[in-house]
């Protein structure tokens, strides 16, 4: 019994990160154009999730800091050519912070799709 217990409350101590992070997405407005495992408006988390992925830890970092800038920037190419807004209110400070969970959250705990055939990357 306590090791069901143990057990339990460690997997809602794990999930936690995962959870709180798909919420920042949902208050940050990024849902209004992307999904888990769907393309909206712009791709499925899953699909930038799949083109960013690597076991290159160096690689991987990289990755993740140009997805930030995408982000933050805006622009249009990598998934097609429907542009995504700027979001410049993410650039500093705690806005940033919430945008680098949303980042780490994507990569690492949503499940990879597919990487779509007009993915270009810069």
């Amino acid at each position: 019994m306590k090791l069901a217990v143990l057990a339990l409350s460690l997997a809602t101590v794990i999930s936690i990160p995962a959870h709180a992070s798909e919420d920042l997405a949902k208050a940050n407005g990024c849902t209004a154009c992307h999904q888990l495992d769907k393309k909206v408006i712009g791709p499925a988390y899953g699909q930038v999730s799949a083109c960013y992925a690597t076991k290159d830890a160096k690689k991987l970092a990289e990755n993740k800091a140009k997805l930030v800038k995408h982000v933050i920037d805006g622009g249009a190419g990598v998934f097609g050519q429907i542009p995504m807004p700027a979001h410049p209110q993410l650039k500093d400070g705690a806005k940033n912070a919430e945008l680098v969970k949303i980042i780490d959250w994507i990569m690492k705990d949503v499940k990879a799709t597919e990487c779509p055939k007009e993915f270009k990357p810069k």
